[in-house]
Protein backbone atom coordinates (compact mmCIF):
# COMPACT_ATOMS: atom_id res chain seq x y z
CA UNK A 1 0.00 0.00 0.00
CA UNK A 2 1.88 3.21 -0.85
CA UNK A 3 0.69 6.52 0.62
CA UNK A 4 1.71 8.66 3.08
CA UNK A 5 2.37 6.16 5.36
CA UNK A 6 3.49 3.97 2.80
CA UNK A 7 7.16 2.59 2.58
CA UNK A 8 7.90 5.35 -0.22
CA UNK A 9 7.20 8.15 2.54
CA UNK A 10 9.93 7.87 4.84
CA UNK A 11 12.61 7.36 1.53
CA UNK A 12 11.15 10.38 0.45
CA UNK A 13 11.25 12.42 3.89
CA UNK A 14 15.26 11.09 4.53
CA UNK A 15 15.64 12.73 0.63
CA UNK A 16 14.32 15.80 1.17
CA UNK A 17 15.43 16.32 4.84
CA UNK A 18 19.17 15.20 3.41
CA UNK A 19 18.75 18.19 0.97
CA UNK A 20 18.06 20.75 3.41
CA UNK A 21 20.61 19.46 5.53
CA UNK A 22 22.85 20.14 2.53
CA UNK A 23 22.02 23.55 1.93
CA UNK A 24 22.17 24.36 5.86
CA UNK A 25 25.81 23.55 5.10
CA UNK A 26 26.26 25.71 2.26
CA UNK A 27 24.37 28.85 4.24
CA UNK A 28 27.07 28.13 7.08
CA UNK A 29 25.23 25.66 9.18
CA UNK A 30 26.56 22.21 10.56
CA UNK A 31 24.13 20.30 8.65
CA UNK A 32 23.22 18.17 11.68
CA UNK A 33 20.23 17.72 14.49
CA UNK A 34 20.25 15.18 17.17
CA UNK A 35 18.36 12.47 16.04
CA UNK A 36 15.84 9.80 17.63
CA UNK A 37 16.84 6.07 16.79
CA UNK A 38 19.29 6.91 14.39
CA UNK A 39 16.76 7.84 11.54
CA UNK A 40 18.42 11.08 10.74
CA UNK A 41 14.88 13.44 11.46
CA UNK A 42 14.83 16.28 13.21
CA UNK A 43 13.93 15.41 16.83
CA UNK A 44 11.39 17.92 17.12
CA UNK A 45 9.80 20.77 14.77
CA UNK A 46 11.42 23.76 16.16
CA UNK A 47 14.81 22.38 14.77
CA UNK A 48 13.17 22.39 11.60
CA UNK A 49 11.88 25.96 12.32
CA UNK A 50 15.43 26.95 13.55
CA UNK A 51 16.84 26.07 10.52
CA UNK A 52 14.58 27.56 7.89
CA UNK A 53 14.96 30.81 10.16
CA UNK A 54 18.89 30.12 9.67
CA UNK A 55 18.44 30.35 5.97
CA UNK A 56 16.17 33.50 5.92
CA UNK A 57 19.05 35.20 7.81
CA UNK A 58 21.58 34.11 5.48
CA UNK A 59 19.43 34.66 2.45
CA UNK A 60 18.83 37.77 3.60
CA UNK A 61 22.44 39.46 4.74
CA UNK A 62 23.37 42.87 3.78
CA UNK A 63 19.43 44.11 3.12
CA UNK A 64 19.04 47.24 4.25
CA UNK A 65 15.95 47.57 6.89
CA UNK A 66 16.11 43.94 7.79
CA UNK A 67 16.48 41.96 11.13
CA UNK A 68 14.88 38.63 10.86
CA UNK A 69 14.58 37.14 14.41
CA UNK A 70 11.04 35.35 13.77
CA UNK A 71 8.33 34.25 11.64
CA UNK A 72 5.82 37.32 13.31
CA UNK A 73 7.31 40.29 13.27
CA UNK A 74 10.05 40.44 11.48
CA UNK A 75 7.70 40.16 8.56
CA UNK A 76 5.02 42.23 9.38
CA UNK A 77 6.50 45.36 7.31
CA UNK A 78 6.66 43.08 3.98
CA UNK A 79 10.78 44.21 3.53
CA UNK A 80 11.82 40.80 4.93
CA UNK A 81 10.04 39.12 1.62
CA UNK A 82 11.23 41.23 -0.85
CA UNK A 83 14.50 40.69 0.45
CA UNK A 84 13.85 37.17 0.30
CA UNK A 85 12.31 37.16 -3.22
CA UNK A 86 14.67 39.98 -4.41
CA UNK A 87 17.50 37.46 -3.69
CA UNK A 88 16.53 34.96 -5.93
CA UNK A 89 14.56 37.08 -8.11
CA UNK A 90 16.83 40.43 -8.30
CA UNK A 91 15.33 41.57 -11.71
CA UNK A 92 12.01 41.46 -10.27
CA UNK A 93 12.10 43.97 -7.57
CA UNK A 94 13.53 47.38 -7.47
CA UNK A 95 14.99 46.91 -3.57
CA UNK A 96 16.21 50.15 -3.35
CA UNK A 97 12.88 51.81 -4.32
CA UNK A 98 11.28 50.11 -1.24
CA UNK A 99 9.89 51.98 2.03
CA UNK A 100 9.46 50.06 4.95
CA UNK A 101 6.24 52.25 6.01
CA UNK A 102 4.50 51.37 2.84
CA UNK A 103 3.48 47.70 4.07
CA UNK A 104 0.40 47.01 1.52
CA UNK A 105 3.21 48.15 -1.39
CA UNK A 106 5.94 46.12 -0.11
CA UNK A 107 3.60 42.99 0.54
CA UNK A 108 2.09 43.43 -3.21
CA UNK A 109 5.31 43.66 -5.31
CA UNK A 110 7.23 40.91 -2.80
CA UNK A 111 3.77 38.51 -3.28
CA UNK A 112 3.06 39.79 -7.25
CA UNK A 113 7.37 39.02 -8.03
CA UNK A 114 6.83 35.44 -6.62
CA UNK A 115 3.43 34.49 -8.04
CA UNK A 116 4.89 35.70 -11.41
CA UNK A 117 7.37 33.17 -11.14
CA UNK A 118 5.19 30.18 -9.96
CA UNK A 119 5.12 30.35 -6.26
CA UNK A 120 2.11 29.28 -4.78
CA UNK A 121 0.05 32.38 -3.90
CA UNK A 122 -0.12 31.36 -0.02
CA UNK A 123 -0.58 35.15 1.78
CA UNK A 124 -2.78 37.70 0.75
CA UNK A 125 -2.09 40.83 1.13
CA UNK A 126 -4.96 42.71 3.08
CA UNK A 127 -4.64 39.76 5.38
CA UNK A 128 -1.25 40.93 6.14
CA UNK A 129 -2.51 43.96 6.80
CA UNK A 130 -4.90 43.15 9.02
CA UNK A 131 -2.81 40.88 11.25
CA UNK A 132 -1.00 44.38 11.98
CA UNK A 133 2.63 44.18 13.42
CA UNK A 134 2.70 40.68 14.78
CA UNK A 135 1.06 38.01 11.41
CA UNK A 136 0.54 34.70 12.26
CA UNK A 137 3.84 32.77 12.20
CA UNK A 138 2.08 29.59 11.13
CA UNK A 139 0.80 31.53 7.88
CA UNK A 140 4.25 33.09 7.59
CA UNK A 141 6.35 30.15 8.18
CA UNK A 142 4.00 27.91 5.65
CA UNK A 143 4.69 30.67 3.09
CA UNK A 144 8.64 31.04 3.72
CA UNK A 145 8.82 27.05 3.48
CA UNK A 146 6.50 27.51 0.29
CA UNK A 147 9.43 30.03 -0.97
CA UNK A 148 12.28 27.65 0.13
CA UNK A 149 10.32 24.35 -2.20
CA UNK A 150 10.69 26.49 -4.95
CA UNK A 151 13.69 28.18 -4.75
CA UNK A 152 16.07 26.31 -3.48
CA UNK A 153 14.73 22.52 -3.50
CA UNK A 154 12.69 22.56 -7.13
CA UNK A 155 15.79 23.92 -8.86
CA UNK A 156 18.25 20.45 -7.14
CA UNK A 157 15.24 18.32 -8.45
CA UNK A 158 15.40 19.42 -11.75
CA UNK A 159 19.03 19.57 -12.07
CA UNK A 160 19.22 15.82 -10.67
CA UNK A 161 17.00 14.62 -12.93
CA UNK A 162 18.33 16.48 -15.67
CA UNK A 163 21.89 14.91 -14.75
CA UNK A 164 20.37 11.28 -14.55
CA UNK A 165 18.52 11.90 -17.99
CA UNK A 166 21.85 12.92 -19.50
CA UNK A 167 24.09 9.97 -18.23
CA UNK A 168 21.55 7.33 -19.22
CA UNK A 169 21.53 8.58 -22.67
CA UNK A 170 17.79 9.87 -22.41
Amino acid sequence: MSGRNGPGAAGGAKAAFSMFQQKDVAAGGTGKVSSEGGTGAPTNPSSIKDRLLHWCQHVTKGYNHINITNFSSSWADGIAFCALVHHYLPNAINYDSLNPKDRRKNFEIAFKAAEDNGCAPLLEVNDMILMGDKPDWKCVFTYIQSLYKHFVMMPEAMAARAAAAQASGK
